[in-house]
């Protein structure tokens, strides 16, 4: 909620005041919650201790801090609904990280989910984007490892405070290997937190927001990696399915046919007849066959970050008036 409606420094005065710019349940429990706490110079002083202590931690880890009133807060990012305030980050976020894809998968990775994670983190790499990561084991220390050999930028976003040890503890070696070839690790939680399960499907809510879709190389039903396909349709991201995924799981194959469904919508119908005759269709979930299918509907980083910046214009302007 605060990233939602606290972009600007004006919009964050009004949260000083607790002046919530929304109205929801949540946002009248947080409106009370600040009440109390603006009047309260005790919790104050407790929350300015705790936030010393956070800081003090990120800094010994060597870590940064964004928040969405900065600049370098990344553009998909800011513009999801469910988008973390701010990112404790290990290396540098980039620009080019507009140009992102997830790729993730299950932690009980086959050998033929291995290589066919290889072969899409190798082939989207090597076409200019980002390839965006949760440092977990299978898919998604593949999908790492495979980007670092060959020398391109990856992104690794973990269910851990950012000073807390690496989970799993097999892949420290790995997140310092993701810095120092250039990419980042990020965190959106206190830099000392633990690695507690709840955080982790919280951690794929935010990778999904990072990018610009979701592939999907192997996975269950009860996977981490199917709760990200799904926070991407939320997110109006394009979800990518491997045609191999869909063969195997039934919850992949409902997934295609549902978004299938929503193309006979006739608001998608109308869509769909103002688009050039050789354009792509408009998938919510695509079924992927070749790498091509991928690349093919990845936006170039300058249209994302003007997109963002002019939604970021349009949506809070409200607190200047």
């Amino acid at each position: 909620m605060l990233a939602r409606t606290a972009q600007t420094p004006q919009a964050l005065d009004h949260w000083y005041n607790a002046e919530i710019g929304e109205q929801s349940p949540k946002a009248d429990k947080a409106r009370r919650i600040l009440e109390w706490a603006l009047g309260d110079a005790g919790a104050q002083h407790q929350a300015e201790d705790f936030l010393g202590q956070q800081l003090a931690a990120a800094a010994t880890a060597d870590a940064q801090l964004t928040t969405v009133l900065d600049p370098d807060y990344p553009a998909n990012l800011r513009m999801v609904p469910d988008a973390p305030p701010f990112l404790f980050h290990r290396g540098h976020l980039d620009i080019s990280d507009a140009r992102s894809i997830a790729v993730v998968g299950t932690r009980e990775a086959t050998a033929d989910g291995r290589a066919r994670a290889a072969r899409m983190a190798r082939g989207l790499s090597d076409a200019g984007i980002v390839i965006v990561s949760g440092l977990a084991r299978g898919i998604d220390t593949v999908a790492h490892t495979t980007v670092l050999d060959c020398d391109h930028r990856t992104v690794a976003v973990i269910g851990a405070g950012i000073a807390a040890k690496v989970y799993p503890p097999e892949n420290t070696p790995l997140a310092d290997r993701i810095i120092n070839g250039g990419g980042v690790v990020v965190s959106q939680f206190w830099p000392t937190d633990p690695p507690e399960q709840w955080r982790f499907p919280a951690r794929n809510i935010t990778m999904s927001g990072y990018t610009q879709g979701t592939v999907v190389i192997e996975a269950s039903s009860t996977s981490g990696a199917k709760l990200q396909a799904q926070s991407a349709r939320r997110h109006a991201r394009t979800v990518f399915l491997l045609r191999s995924l869909a063969t195997a799981q039934p919850w992949a194959r409902q997934m295609i046919a549902d978004a299938r469904t929503e193309l006979l919508r006739p608001q998608q119908l109308d869509l769909i007849e103002q688009q050039p005759a050789d354009s792509e269709l408009p998938l919510a979930v695509v079924e992927v066959a070749d790498i091509d299918d991928v690349i093919t509907r990845v936006a170039d980083a300058d249209a994302v970050r003007a997109a963002a910046d002019l939604r970021h214009e349009l949506v809070y302007a409200w607190p200047a008036a």
